[in-house]
């Protein structure tokens, strides 16, 4: 799995913000800002080093969203090198601390990650249910771009299992969102991948 289809830090809000500009005084966020870029550039055991580092320190503290952000980049790193096992152990660490912190925001981001964790390990019920979960918070919050990539995500997890009915449906459904705004190729070029899908079944 690329380092490209991992959450970054940046997108767990409204958890600690960070102004990267370059180096930093706080040699915390110099173990953070170290770890995302060997993450960046597929250097697991590097990253790995950097953000244990900056969890002990958290830790230290008693910071509890410094630890759910280290908890959460020690997920990544476990999600990029296929040890999804111990991703999950980083994820729900995260989770809890941001379920007792109220930050729905980082929760559904947790939710994505949860997504890519359960589809590595092959359980691809457990990551359509969760999928279904984040379809249904991006309809309440009236969020079109985040339903679509979900669907999407979605679609490619019953290809993988062989389920081109279930895809079809999916692509269907983001057709019909892309439709509804206007967005005439784009829903054609879906409509037609379930057409394509429906031929094949």
């Amino acid at each position: 799995m690329s380092s490209k289809s991992i959450q970054s830090l940046d997108n767990i809000a409204p958890m600690q913000e960070e102004k990267e500009t370059g180096t930093s005084n706080d040699p915390i966020q110099e173990d953070f800002r170290k770890g995302k870029e060997h993450l960046q550039r597929n250097e697991l055991s590097q990253a790995a080093a950097a953000f244990h580092n900056a969890l002990v320190s958290y830790e230290e503290k008693g910071d509890d969203p410094g630890i759910a952000n280290a908890s959460n980049q020690m997920g990544h790193v476990c999600l990029a090198g296929q040890d999804f096992d111990q991703a999950l152990k980083h994820y729900d660490r995260a989770w809890a601390i941001c379920e007792k912190l109220g930050d729905m925001m980082s929760l559904l981001a947790l939710s994505n990650q949860y997504v890519q964790v359960f589809r590595g390990k092959g359980d691809y019920t457990k990551a359509i249910s969760l999928c279904l979960d984040i379809l249904d918070k991006h309809f309440d919050n009236n969020d079109p771009q985040g339903a679509v990539s979900i669907l999407e995500q979605m679609a490619e997890i019953y290809l993988e299992e062989g389920n081109k009915e279930k895809a079809a449906d999916a692509y269907r459904t983001i057709a019909s969102i892309h439709a509804n705004f206007k967005h005439k190729n784009i829903a054609e070029s879906f409509q037609e991948k379930a057409n394509n899908l429906d031929n094949e079944i």
